[in-house]
């Protein structure tokens, strides 16, 4: 709509130019025309050939100042015309610099100031895009590339322990429960990484359809809380939920409590030992903010811009034992902004919050609950 309305304020400008050049030059010839008939009943003319064709021209006088008039309306028309087909021929010839690899800006005439900074910014963009979606295929093929090396690790650690189990069946049963228990923890290992390639397959080719429906939000969190008492208790960490019980939320369940999982595996990850897990949910104007909060090292500035982006991850070197594929927070804000919300990340000193923010009012835009979200 925006682009429409500067092509007509374009267009516009050409013919007001036209139209002011069209009157000047009317108002010119008008005086030319007076200033000669008024100079042409002044003289004495004598009997000249001159005198003869002029007093013969005057006979045609009423129709000749028109038709002069007209053919000169003709020109100016034509003028422009040349210039406007000038005008998109320069913009022809500009477009192709959208499509090339450098960061010349490009120019155009002065009366294509702004047609010249849209382009500069379009190539701007299409650039910073080409750079982003180069950025995220390398992190995803340096990710392939150790999730290949990680899953050998557990693979050869399984393989060679159920060797020793099937090798020796007289094993002291001591031992052999000991063996058992590593290679299902290697096991466990071993699905954790499977998961995470399907995990890259599934947000490359699949799409997520939102249900949306009534949600009891504090319900919701003290159940994810409960969920991850197996991962925090190891590590002598609690989660702590503060929420009002008449707390509504209106969005999909299943894809909200995968927003809210995504962001705790995080404050898990990234969190001291011995220390709480704060998840406050409250009410801010026509919005619902669930903030989590955990304390551990501060993230850079520098990766906290970018923490959203696809196959991010705050340690680059990937460890066998930590470590997911770089995708559940950009999952997080994917299905966030499609529920018209929006999700951050703010680090100081001691202290991470990652805050979701959501509508609270029961949206009724789409009569169909239903909705389809691609890209994840």
């Amino acid at each position: 709509m925006r682009d429409k309305q500067f092509c007509s304020e374009f267009t516009k400008k050409i013919i007001l130019k036209c139209t002011e050049t069209m009157i000047i030059v009317t108002i010119v010839y008008a005086i030319v025309v007076a200033t000669v008939f008024y100079i042409g009943h002044k003289i004495t003319w004598q009997p000249t050939p001159l005198y003869y064709f002029l007093k013969k021209v005057s006979l045609y006088f009423s129709l000749f100042v028109p038709v002069v008039w007209f053919i000169m309306v003709l020109i100016i028309i034509y003028i422009y015309w040349q210039k406007t087909v000038g005008y998109i021929d320069d913009v022809a010839v500009a477009s192709v610099a959208l499509i090339q690899s450098d960061d010349d800006d490009i120019r155009l005439p002065e009366e294509l100031r702004e047609i010249e900074d849209k382009m500069n910014q379009i190539k701007k963009t299409a650039r910073q895009h080409e750079h982003d979606a180069k950025e995220a295929e390398r992190r995803k093929n340096d990710l392939v590339v150790n999730l290949a090396h990680d899953i050998r690790t557990p693979l050869s650690s399984i393989i060679g322990y159920l060797s020793l189990l099937s090798e020796a069946p007289d094993m002291p049963t001591e031992q052999r429960i000991k063996y058992t228990g590593i290679t299902l923890e290697k096991a466990f290992r071993l699905e954790q990484l499977v998961e995470e390639f399907f995990e890259i397959t599934r947000f490359n080719l699949s799409s997520i359809v939102l249900n949306n429906g009534k949600i009891n939000l504090p319900f919701m969190l003290r159940q994810i809380a409960d969920e991850f008492y197996p991962t925090l208790s190891p590590q002598n960490k609690q989660a702590v939920v503060h929420a009002s019980d008449d707390l509504i939320l209106w969005g999909d369940a299943d894809k909200l409590s995968r927003v809210f999982n995504n962001i705790m595996k995080n404050a898990i990850a990234y969190s001291y030992n011995d220390s709480a897990i704060n998840i406050a949910a409250f009410k801010q104007a026509e919005n619902i903010v669930i903030q989590f909060t955990n304390k551990g090292d501060p993230i850079p500035k520098q990766k906290l811009e970018t923490i959203f982006e696809r196959f991010f991850r705050l340690n680059i070197a990937r460890s066998s034992e930590t470590g997911g594929a770089g995708l559940g927070l950009a999952i997080a804000k994917e299905i966030v902004n499609a529920h018209g919300g929006t999700i951050t990340a703010q680090s100081g000193e001691s202290k991470t919050t990652f805050a979701v923010i959501l509508p609270a009012g029961i949206q009724q835009k789409n009569n169909n609950p239903k909705e389809k979200i691609s890209s994840l």
